[in-house]
């Protein structure tokens, strides 16, 4: 059991153990009925289960938007936390692991708006409508950039925008799952994408 993993649920508040989690038969559920047992018995248990689901796929998230492994380590610990109480907001109506795309992005986004020393005065281009939008930046072009200075600039970018780049190219989400994940409309996204994109190529040419 990880250090982080043991530190969530004492906060949580219950005692358990690697192998009553591990081995529980509640790890046969779908994720939809686990959350029903998980919100309906309050049960921290139950909640290892979807711990040890998805844990790793929030750390690496998390690292998207964290200076550190400790600083996304903290993240995903505050993630988890936040997502034992919002539990029962899930209503099915998406994958779990959609919904937790969204939860775990709006609350680095929010996480970074709020730090103040992560915001950047700025390299960003900013648009004030869509008539602005330059000519668009293909896919291939940004698959040309090199990686390290790639990594750079998606570090200057605004929150929304990284955060959108992040979930089409890196996790490979389509435009509905984009759709089901930010709750905009398929034009709105794809406008997102095409500014995001515009913005990122932009600071990418000013970056030695």
């Amino acid at each position: 059991m990880t250090f982080l993993k043991k530190l969530c649920f004492i906060i949580i508040g219950n005692q358990f153990s690697e192998k009553s989690v591990s081995d529980s038969v509640h790890e046969k559920y779908t994720d939809l009925e686990l959350i029903e047992q998980i919100v309906s018995k309050n049960d921290s248990m139950l909640f290892g289960v979807l711990y040890d689901r998805y844990s790793k796929l929030v750390y690496n998230k998390c690292l998207g938007f964290a200076k550190s492994n400790k600083e996304a380590e903290d993240l995903t610990q505050d993630i988890f936390l936040m997502l034992f109480v919002k539990l029962g907001s899930f209503k099915g109506t998406s994958k779990f692991s959609t919904w937790l795309y969204s939860f775990t992005y709006n609350f680095c986004v929010n996480y970074v708006n709020r730090n103040k020393e992560r915001k950047i005065n700025d390299n960003s281009v900013k648009f004030d409508n869509q008539e602005d939008v330059p000519i668009d930046v293909t896919d291939n072009l940004l698959l040309q950039m090199q990686v390290d200075k790639l990594k750079k600039a998606l570090e200057l970018l605004d929150p929304e925008d990284k955060s959108i780049l992040l979930l089409k190219y890196q996790d490979g989400a389509s435009i509905k799952e984009l759709e089901d994940i930010l709750d905009l409309k398929s034009s709105a996204i794809k406008m997102r994408l095409k500014r995001a994109k515009v913005k990122v190529t932009e600071i990418y040419k000013t970056l030695p």
